[in-house]
């Protein structure tokens, strides 16, 4: 784990801007009939434009069955992580969820969204909203002697207390120079417990729900997460900075 000074925190901000431009441009065009590809088609344009690198591309954990083949994660309805760019053609009330990180001047920037595509449902705009809730309460939490539990649990009883299903395998992680750094943002914990919370440390803190139980799936390409019992999900993220002053937002958009 790094801790990174004033001076690197203020360096990760043009990647903290470039990301959450990204992902706004993406809401702004994001429409029914528009397939996977041609969103993940957009972000690589707006990549070149601007010199940055993708650090999803190519990359290839022990997990993932093939490098993976874009530079977004696209997650539809039912799938709640690490959906592939794909020829699926958005729908009326699809559930979307991208994921997009990059690296701009050497330093890596995550951020995360939810959204519903056209006609909009309750149901829906509950569990995304709620998402939404939770991540601003690990947020919150995000403070100088605070501990990493402190952050887990302000997630996990806001999903909790909706009734949602959370599942901590996957969560947030250390943001600098790669995308994965530590120490793990786990979405369920104890107030108290873990890693003190220290200026310079950068996370990505990233809550996940599912409108039904706590259980998922992997699809065969060894990436895409679903939920175990077909419900929806929501995905929500920023990288923040915990400074001396409190946590500051990178990926604000």
């Amino acid at each position: 784990m790094s801790l990174k000074t004033p001076a690197e925190i203020d360096a990760m901000r043009p990647a903290g801007k470039f990301v959450a431009g990204v992902l706004t441009s993406l809401r702004e065009i994001a429409r029914p009939g528009m397939t996977l590809k041609d969103l993940d088609a957009h972000a690589h344009q707006l990549i070149r434009d601007a010199g940055a690198h993708s650090v999803y591309l190519g990359y290839h954990p022990s997990f993932g069955a093939i490098p993976y083949p874009g530079v977004l994660c696209t997650s539809v309805n039912d799938a709640a992580l690490h959906g592939l760019p794909s020829d699926h053609v958005l729908a009326d009330g699809d559930v979307l969820s991208i994921d997009f990180a990059a690296q701009v001047q050497g330093w890596v920037a995550d951020s995360a969204l939810t959204f519903q595509i056209g006609t909009q449902s309750a149901d829906a705009r509950r569990l995304i909203e709620t998402t939404e809730k939770a991540l601003a309460a690990g947020i919150a939490a995000a403070r100088p002697g605070n501990k990493m539990g402190d952050i887990s649990a302000a997630i996990g009883a806001v999903g909790r207390a909706a009734g949602y299903g959370i599942n901590a395998d996957f969560g947030g992680h250390g943001v600098g120079r790669t995308m994965h750094e530590d120490p793990h943002v786990p979405n369920l914990g104890r107030p108290g417990s873990g890693l003190k919370l220290k200026p310079g440390l950068v996370i990505a803190i990233e809550p996940w729900f599912m409108a039904g139980g706590d259980g998922y799936v992997i699809d065969p390409d060894g990436w895409t997460i679903r939920t175990a019992d077909g419900s929806l999900a929501a995905h929500a993220e920023h990288t923040i900075a915990i400074t001396k002053d409190g946590p500051v937002v990178l990926t604000a958009r």
